[in-house]
């Protein structure tokens, strides 16, 4: 095997742990010696051991004068587990090739700094892009320590996500409606307004085959209008949910807390939630990531201030037609082509007649 298909290796390895380590990042090793891997491991969980020491402890043979494929720059600092770095020395490990930097101002620099002097040979920045698309995630909120927001909708080939009656079901075929869970399990909260709720009804839960995480569910309802017989409340015991209002219906707050949901009071923002400061707190609840599933008053809500970091556009091999048909994006609109933000196709896939494009999103404000 060549370099590069050691640090695949070590990709694939850390691509397991999504939905598992949060808000910790995504991270996979891999050792090698006399041309034989001889042990790998993965950051399983979070609290766990991280890669590098999964990977030793699973080694099958000495890893003195051996060489380690890390995706992520090794942390230096105690934490929940000791430092990598250190462990790495211990161990006699040789070279160590690096595909991430690490921004956690704990970590930065300090980790690929203590290997050098120990004397070990770092090789760092391997098949760099690849690494980092691990972590998108993470990288966003260690810097901003705000989600990383993901507008997600299925539409139309005409740019529709329902008829003008509301039907929606479905516009996507059943193996991109699969693929949607295991999103649901890669982020940590799951998003939708109150209009979805009161509509479909949904549980917003993970439903993959072998399992998954169900992500925390947040619903932004500013007048308190989710019904206490939805499914997301009579779930909220054993799924985590979180009302997000500017309501101050005390009655209706004291029901639904007794229900298990925990409400976030914000500030009242021409009668809709204050959505900045939602994220906000949000992100210091350690809350990394948000799918969001909401209509396209929502979607526009969070677009219209700069919130969005990504879109996940799934479009069906469907038209819908119709005037009064719902779009992906509502609200006002930007007043010109150029006023709206800069988008960079990231990805597109297909399913079966469907096909799933990803962007990033780039405000004005960030650029």
């Amino acid at each position: 095997m060549k370099h590069e298909e050691y640090m695949q290796l070590a990709i694939e390895l850390a691509a397991k742990g999504a939905g598992h380590v949060s808000p910790n990042p995504l991270v996979g090793a891999v050792i090698v010696k006399d041309g034989e891997v001889i042990g790998q491991g993965y950051h399983e969980k979070y609290g766990g051991l991280h890669a590098e020491k999964a990977a030793l402890e699973n080694c099958h043979k000495n890893p003195m004068d051996s060489t380690m494929y890390v995706t992520l720059e090794p942390c230096s600092h105690f934490g929940k587990q000791p430092p990598c770095a250190l462990a790495i020395i211990e161990a006699g490990i040789k070279t160590v090739y690096i595909g991430s930097d690490d921004p956690n101002p704990k970590v930065s620099g300090k980790g690929m700094a203590m290997l050098k002097e120990a004397g070990i040979e770092i090789i760092p920045h391997f098949l760099k892009s690849r690494c980092d698309e691990l972590n998108e995630i993470f990288f966003h909120y260690i810097k901003t320590k705000k989600p990383y927001i993901s507008l997600k909708y299925a539409m139309s080939l005409d740019g529709k996500i329902a008829t003008y009656t509301g039907n929606s079901q479905w516009i996507t075929g059943s193996l991109a409606r699969a693929h949607v869970h295991k999103m649901r399990n890669d982020y940590t909260a799951i998003m939708v307004g109150s209009e979805t709720v009161l509509s479909d009804n949904p549980m917003l839960n993970c439903r993959l085959p072998e399992g998954g995480v169900n992500p925390i569910r947040i619903v932004c309802d500013s007048r308190l209008r989710i019904p206490m017989d939805s499914n997301l409340v009579k779930t909220a015991n054993s799924i985590s949910t979180i009302i997000a209002t500017c309501s101050d219906h005390m009655k209706k707050i004291s029901e639904l807390q007794d229900a298990g949901c925990q409400v976030l009071r914000l500030a009242n923002h021409d009668e809709h939630i204050d959505l900045r400061q939602l994220i906000d707190k949000l992100g210091k609840m350690s809350i990394d990531s948000i799918l969001v599933e909401g209509g396209g008053t929502l979607n526009w809500a969070l677009m219209e201030v700069g919130l969005v970091n990504h879109i996940k556009c799934y479009m069906g091999s469907k038209i819908l037609g119709g005037s009064l048909s719902k779009s992906p994006i509502a609200g006002l609109g930007f007043t010109n082509v150029d006023n709206g933000p800069h988008v960079e196709i990231k990805n597109v896939e297909r399913f079966q007649n469907d096909i799933l494009i990803e962007a990033d999103i780039f405000h004005e404000r960030s650029l």
